[in-house]
């Protein structure tokens, strides 16, 4: 298997940033991320906050998205897993800021958006990632569920979720320090 899109790079010891021309228009992209239904066709289900500061739950169901079960090492995504995000930024349709998890240290990700015609640019940022290891797999990890989403909104079938991050983590690897 080839990598289908560029690697996200590191900005900083702390922060990864992604970018990716999306096949569908902001409205819809926008739909896409904030809608939990339409969410969990590439991310996570859940809920969905309506002002800065409210809690909401992402449902990670990584077996729904593409029919691939987990490989042992990710055998805790076999089930349905729920995380605690807060809502810190919303301007709509073109920037959504979340907190990565309500723990004691929880990660922020910004998504922003720019139209470009019938297709729309997102820039992902994930900031505040505590180590090597949190970057290499939140990297793998946005790669992997934009692809899909690219796949969902081009109205293809995804390709595998797990043989496509177990490719992208190889880049990853390479190229995270």
């Amino acid at each position: 298997m080839t990598i289908k899109h560029s690697l996200g790079t590191q900005v900083d010891a702390a922060t990864l940033r992604m970018e990716r021309t999306l096949p569908a228009p902001i409205e819809r992209i926008w739909a896409y991320l904030t809608d939990p239904d339409k969410r969990a066709a590439w991310l996570a289900g859940g809920t969905m906050a309506q002002q800065p500061g409210e809690l909401f739950d992402l449902r990670f169901d990584h077996t729904q998205l593409t029919g691939e079960v987990a490989p042992e090492r990710f055998a805790e995504c076999r089930k349905p897993i729920v995380q605690k995000s807060k809502l810190l930024r919303m301007e709509a349709p073109t920037l959504l800021t979340i907190s990565w998890d309500e723990g004691p240290a929880p990660s922020e990700v910004t998504f922003e958006f720019t139209p470009q015609g019938d297709a729309t640019q997102l820039v992902l940022t994930h900031r505040r990632l505590a180590s090597r290891k949190d970057m290499l797999s939140v990297a793998g990890g946005w790669h992997a569920h934009v692809d899909v989403l690219i796949d969902v909104l081009a109205g293809r079938e995804p390709q595998g979720f797990w043989t496509n991050l177990a490719e992208v983590e190889k880049g990853y690897e390479a190229q995270l320090t």
